[in-house]
């Protein structure tokens, strides 16, 4: 096999778990072929350069094999080699994101019963005092 279509590839190198998802993320612009946009038909041989963007997380790999066949994940981590900035600029994201704060973090601790029903009550009063 010499060539293979980008989005099958990407779909046998498990990066997608699905070939439409894959085909959808190519047609979105995120994956990028030696450093240019490419349609889902774009052939890719062994040595190109693929940069794949799933959710947050960039990963710029070299090709090293080609299948259109889904195998195991053994089989699909022989696909591609990635590069040590990638992995570097990927781990420091996962380091940021760990040591971020929670989304509501700044809230504070969960309200009572108490706290709940006078917030209620002042919820009531305020529909009442509307209504004059």
């Amino acid at each position: 096999m010499e060539r293979v279509r980008v989005d099958k590839w990407l779909w046998a190198a498990r990066f997608f778990k699905t070939r439409s998802a894959a085909t959808d993320a190519v047609s979105g612009g995120r994956v990028h072929v030696n450093d240019a946009r490419v349609k889902p038909s774009k052939e890719i041989r062994c040595g190109d350069t693929v940069v794949v963007t799933v959710g947050q997380v960039r990963r710029t790999v070299d090709v090293t094999g080609l299948s259109d066949k889904r195998g195991s994940a053994v089989v699909a981590a022989t696909l591609y080699a990635e590069t040590a900035e990638s992995i570097a600029a990927r781990e420091q994201a996962a380091l940021e994101r760990r040591l971020a704060r929670p989304v509501g973090a700044d809230l504070g601790a969960r309200p009572t019963k108490l706290d709940r029903r006078r917030l209620e009550s002042l919820r009531r009063a305020q529909r009442r005092g509307v209504g004059r």
